[in-house]
């Protein structure tokens, strides 16, 4: 078997831009023993945090000190502080962190070089499909794509960008607040750990505005539905053992679900305040009995800028990166890094449309995506997360 050259996540980073007044003052299957996150609200422009005791403590355990780390102590990335464990996921909210500026800015790719025949050695993997061109998803997004958006988090190399869908909570009928995107787009796999920052825009730039006119854009101009913090994530221990940003690894088990809060603080839901979620079928038809998949996202990397939704879609084939991993899905598209996390949706196993996978990795010259096939392990993360707040 010939080696198998790079193939990269399809993920963004841009140069980290932050003001004063952005940052405030100058299980096998569910991820181990992972307990709920600590979500702490560090107001803008004050002094003074406001946080119950216990989180104060959860956070001290850490090593984190909430003045400090409004004030940017989260940009340090020593290895010996980057929090890795499943366990240790925490993402205090950093009111106003993610102005316009700053999320528009969030665009810069990282990607290598990748083999656009991967996997064609493993014996079940279909013929590369044929490039499928990305159609830009018309405007308002949310009048067709209601459950889509844009998640934002911070890395050692800055700013980075990815894609993501509003799930159904079974815990919470009709009042989700779970998000599906790629492990990758919480968690550096592993040679890292945890991003920081974690955040979800729904129907970001809903208008569908050019990168030239969201300048001096207000917050609701790119943020209608609000800016919902990640207050806790789940991603497999597979990608947090094998992940990384080349060569597949981690890719077949390379999804997250998180658990988001308002920024602002709200009544309603998340689901409730898009007014749509999608269910997440995690036994979907085999490959052949799937028609076609539409992957939706917002791909970053020329010829596209990150502001715009873009959709692809084609009839699903399979990719096998080795015999022990399940196999893939892959279609033929065209979109490019920032795509990763969005959600590919088909006909489920009842026939209505289900979030079947997300956009995991792709070629260099963008040509195909590939995305894992929800199994066990996917429901095994997606159930402890809904079982973790079903109560609250």
């Amino acid at each position: 078997m010939r080696p198998m050259r790079p193939v990269t996540a399809v993920l963004c980073a841009a140069a980290l831009s932050l003001t004063a007044a952005a940052c405030g003052p100058g299980n096998d299957e569910a991820g181990g023993d992972a307990k709920p996150t600590v979500a702490a609200s560090v107001p803008s422009g004050s002094d003074g945090i406001k946080i119950p005791d216990q989180l104060k403590d959860k956070l001290k355990e850490h090593g984190i000190d909430l003045d400090k780390w409004k004030g940017g102590a989260w940009k340090d990335w020593k290895k010996e502080d980057w929090l890795r464990e499943a366990e240790d996921y925490i993402n205090p909210v950093i009111e106003d962190l993610w102005d316009p500026d700053r999320m528009r800015d969030a665009q810069k790719p990282e990607r290598n070089g990748a083999d656009p025949e991967l996997g064609k050695d493993q014996g079940v993997t279909d013929p590369t499909p044929a490039a499928v061109p990305a159609k830009s998803v018309a405007a308002p997004y949310h009048r067709s794509v209601p459950e889509a958006g844009k998640v934002f988090f911070d890395g050692p190399e800055g700013s980075m960008v990815c894609s993501a869908t509003v799930v159904k909570d079974p815990a919470h009928p009709g009042k989700s607040n779970l998000v599906w995107t790629a492990g990758h787009c919480v968690h550096a796999g592993a040679k890292g750990g945890w991003y920081r920052n974690i955040a979800f825009v729904p129907s970001y730039n809903n208008a569908g505005k050019s990168q030239a006119q969201l300048k001096g854009a207000s917050r609701n101009q790119v943020a209608p539905y609000g800016v919902w913090w990640s207050d806790w994530a789940q991603t497999s221990d597979q990608w947090i053992a094998t992940g990384g940003p080349v060569g597949g690894a981690g890719a077949p088990y390379d999804f997250a679900v998180l658990h988001v809060t308002p920024e602002k603080g709200s009544t309603k839901s998340l689901e409730e305040t898009v007014g749509s979620a999608l269910p997440v079928d995690f036994n979907a038809p085999a490959v052949p009995k799937i028609a076609k998949m539409t992957a939706t996202g917002y791909p970053a990397a020329a010829p596209f800028d990150g502001q715009k939704a873009f959709q692809c879609t084609d009839k699903p084939g399979r990719l096998s990166l080795n015999q022990t991993d399940p196999v893939m899905y892959r279609i033929g598209c065209t979109m490019t890094g920032g795509s990763s996390g969005g959600g590919w949706v088909a006909a489920g196993a009842d026939g209505k449309p289900a979030l079947v996978s997300n956009t995991s990795i792709g070629p260099a010259k963008a040509s195909w995506l590939a995305g894992p096939r929800l199994g066990p392990e996917a429901k095994g993360i997606f159930d402890a997360v809904s079982k973790k707040f079903a109560r609250r």
